[in-house]
């Protein structure tokens, strides 16, 4: 890491594509390399070669950025592909309001 300046991985939801656009912006800025696949139609890939390629890219980079709706099961995927390559992981946004969330208050717990 020259100067300081990573490779940084975002895995997060497509609902939030505009977050996670204006991330690798402000990270590009800075002088990082940002890796953002989520946004890519993966031509050609069935489910298991988008899994294989987003392992790869994870492997490479050098820290891994979470932009999430509480929802998205392939960020759930990415995420445990980063806890097992034990890759630094900085969260830059959770859904805080989800259903899970919803039925406890709900329940009254």
């Amino acid at each position: 890491m020259k100067g300081g300046k990573m490779k940084i991985f975002i895995i997060g939801s497509t609902a939030y594509q505009g977050k996670m656009k204006d991330h690798q912006t402000k990270l590009e800025t800075e002088g990082h390399i940002v890796v953002l696949p989520a946004l890519d139609d993966y031509a050609g890939k069935n489910e298991l070669g988008v899994c294989e390629f987003n392992r790869a890219c994870i492997e490479q980079c050098d820290e891994i950025h979470v932009i999430w709706d509480g929802r998205s099961t392939g960020t759930i995927f990415d995420m445990g592909m980063a806890f097992m390559l034990r890759k630094p992981v900085k969260i830059i946004h959770i859904n805080n309001k989800t259903f899970e969330n919803l039925f406890h208050q709900i329940a009254g717990q």
